[in-house]
């Protein structure tokens, strides 16, 4: 299995289950934040599209990371506009060849500080930076009373079986 078809299996895997920490989020506590200088629950759902929009930067060889698109207005759009950029990235990245994916494009390394990263570097960067961002979001799945899905195993409010 080569490096590109390990990283669109492992991202296809993680995507599923980002859908479905994002269904399990009550769509009337979008304004929570659990700390001031935290992100409401809205924008941190939103840091999904965001975070896939690397996949267009990849493609072209420049990676944007200011501005885009400004978050819908409803949880329900935001889960929407993911499963459809999604669908979007992964034929672009399978469009991709392998020299696109070895060859090395500006990206931050540090604060202030610019270098330049394996393309494939960065997109398995943005893949573990979501599911840091999908962990935040399942504390905050909590702490609105919603119930937390399995992610990697079980949880309070979904065990798999009893072990004895």
């Amino acid at each position: 299995m080569s490096e590109k078809e390990m990283f669109l299996q492992t991202w296809e895997r993680e995507f599923q289950t980002t859908l479905k920490v994002l269904k399990a989020y009550p769509s009337d506590k979008l304004d929570l934040k659990p700390h001031e200088r935290s992100r409401s629950a809205k924008d941190l759902a939103w840091t999904f599209v965001g975070e896939e929009s690397v996949v267009d930067g990849v493609s072209k060889g420049q990676i944007d990371l200011q501005g885009g698109p400004k978050s819908p207005d409803t949880f329900q759009e935001i889960i929407t506009v993911y499963e459809k950029h999604h669908n979007e990235n992964v034929a672009k990245l399978k469009n991709l060849s392998d020299p696109d994916l070895n060859k090395s494009i500006p990206f931050p390394v540090a604060p202030k500080q610019m270098g330049q990263v394996r393309a494939l570097d960065i997109l398995w960067t943005m893949l573990m930076d979501s599911v840091h961002h999908r962990g935040q979001l399942s504390v905050y799945l909590r702490l609105a009373g919603a119930k937390v899905p399995s992610i990697y195993g079980p949880t309070a409010d979904e065990p798999w079986i009893a072990f004895q």
